[in-house]
């Protein structure tokens, strides 16, 4: 770690998590091993320390200051882990998002955390940059594309880097200084900004990779989950680099065909998926007939909804591996209770990883007895601090050391968490947060709709998917064409996988003497 020559007022002692992650295996003498494997692309740790210093250095000469927040809209590319650790050494704050989003959603992104600096795919800037003027904090716009940005309205990504030293000396930042930023969605619909501390990626890759996946040198990760997420972010980039390992990095949409062809390629030892994930890939080979060799795989993960239990049992019969199913979150940063290797109790979320406390309490927050379903609290050093300009959110989820997740739970005789659904009403979808008020906001501006409610619902495999529930305008008939209509409405606006899965028609909502509408009844529909 670095540490301060001399003692000074009101600083600790220095701590850069680049250090820790990055450097200490170019120290250690595995500077030519390779650290990134992306397509036919080869990174060295040597390599990735110099695009890292090069990225940095590149942000200082543009005048980019201390916590000054860089907004990240990347593919899975080395160009992604390059700039996140660059901006991270440099003092500034990366905030990786979704690059698969509305135009509307990087306007709210990048005035909201106030952003000088965006990097962006070229294919995404094309759709936004004709907002340029609603940007209100932005000063500059980086450009990664295949062939080069050679347009006023940007810099191209290789030549902002290309003239930049690759030295840079870490800035004088704490283990307590913000880090990074990652987006969280919350019951409202507006997006929250989870700050993320210097020491947080530490903490959850010595908590979970090493004590669960018990992870090493010889390690080489493949995360289907992208590493805009926190889930991914772990998976596929400071858990695989803290231990001077490799990661595999998959550009493209993760199919079912390009995630076995993956794997045989690049034989990675650690494969990290959600259940929706794991489900296609189980109806691809037997629909196919042929069994991929997963055989370089020692262990599976998943996490973002329960895992169904038969999906747990068919893989271990295809492929003789077991999948560690377990829970994280944006805010904790990676998974705090898991199934570990020998432990595994099909359909539960397993035991707390050593690291984090875990309780289930009551309306009162006391603890509840054994198999008795209450609010999941949980509390670690990967915490977030708190959401960014949110006085409400952060007095709702944050009391002290501990942390309410928003999910209901009951633990057994032996210790094992169950999941039981959230605590309000928001969605997990294919491992990603969906707010029903953002669905509902949208089908409502639809001219045939009058009223409309966006409940969980679960398919034939126990997944979770959104399903509406709508009261049209009198006299429009509720056929089954308009409900694809409206589903494609949906996708014609938000991301595409926060459409409604199911519609349902019905002449009124249930609701209150106030108004408003009672959700758990039209659960039970």
């Amino acid at each position: 770690m670095l540490k301060s020559t001399e003692q000074l007022k009101g600083i600790k002692d220095y701590y850069n998590s680049v250090d820790y992650i990055v450097e200490e295996n170019v120290r250690r003498g595995l500077g030519s091993k390779v650290a990134i494997y992306s397509g036919d692309e080869q990174v060295t740790y040597e390599e990735l320390l110099k695009k890292i210093n090069k990225f940095g250095n590149a942000l200082k000469d543009l005048g980019i200051e201390r916590e000054n927040r860089i907004l990240q809209v990347l593919d899975d590319t080395p160009e992604f882990i390059a700039s996140f650790y660059g901006a991270i050494k440099a003092g500034a704050v990366p905030i990786p998002v979704n690059p698969s989003m509305k135009p509307q959603d990087y306007e709210y992104f990048l005035n909201h955390s106030r952003a000088k600096v965006l990097l962006v795919e070229e294919h995404v800037w094309n759709t936004i940059k004709d907002n340029r003027e609603r940007f209100i904090f932005l000063k500059h716009v980086i450009v990664v594309s295949e062939t080069g940005y050679h347009k006023p309205d940007g810099m191209d990504y290789v030549e902002f880097v290309e003239p930049a030293s690759t030295e840079l000396k870490a800035a004088l930042t704490t283990s307590e200084d913000p880090a990074f930023w990652l987006y969280s969605s919350g019951s409202t619909g507006n997006p929250k900004g989870v700050v993320h501390i210097q020491r947080s990626m530490e903490m959850a890759y010595k908590n979970y990779a090493k004590n669960i996946l018990q992870i090493n040198e010889n390690d080489r990760t493949f995360s289907a989950s992208k590493l805009y997420f926190a889930y991914g972010l772990g998976n596929g980039n400071y858990f695989p680099l803290s231990a001077g390992g490799s990661t595999v990095l998959l550009k493209e949409r993760p199919t079912p065909e390009l995630i076995f062809q993956t794997i045989e390629k690049q034989k990675p030892t650690i494969f990290f998926g959600v259940p929706t994930l794991y489900g296609a890939l189980i109806q691809y080979v037997e629909k196919t007939g042929v069994i991929p060799d997963l055989s370089s795989v020692r262990v599976c993960v998943s996490a973002g909804e329960a895992l169904p239990a038969k999906f747990i049992q068919r893989w271990k019969e295809l492929f003789n591996v077991d999948i560690l199913d377990g829970i994280g979150s944006t805010e904790a940063l990676h998974i705090f209770l898991s199934n570990q290797m020998g432990e595994v109790k099909a359909g539960s979320t397993g035991k707390v990883v050593p690291g984090y406390k875990a309780k289930i309490v009551n309306e009162e927050s006391r603890p509840v007895g054994v198999n008795e379903i209450g609010d999941l609290v949980i509390s670690g050093d990967s915490v977030s601090i708190g959401y960014f300009c949110n006085l409400a959110e952060n007095h709702h989820k944050f009391h002290g050391e501990w942390m309410y997740t928003g999910d209901k739970y009951y633990q057994d005789e032996e210790g094992y968490f169950w999941y039981c659904g959230r605590s309000d009403d928001m969605l997990k979808v294919g491992g990603i947060w969906v707010s029903p008020i953002e669905i509902e906001s949208t089908l409502i501006r639809h001219e045939q709709v009058v009223e409309v409610a966006v409940v969980e619902a679960k398919n034939n495999n126990n997944l979770v998917h959104p399903k509406a529930f709508i009261v049209l305008k009198e006299g429009v008939e509720p056929t089954d064409a308009l409900k694809e209509e409206l589903k494609l409405f949906v996708k014609q606006t938000l991301a595409a996988y926060k459409y409604p899965r199911e519609i349902e028609f019905i002449s009124e909502l249930p609701k209150t003497t106030t108004g408003k509408v009672q959700r758990f009844r039209l659960k039970q529909v």
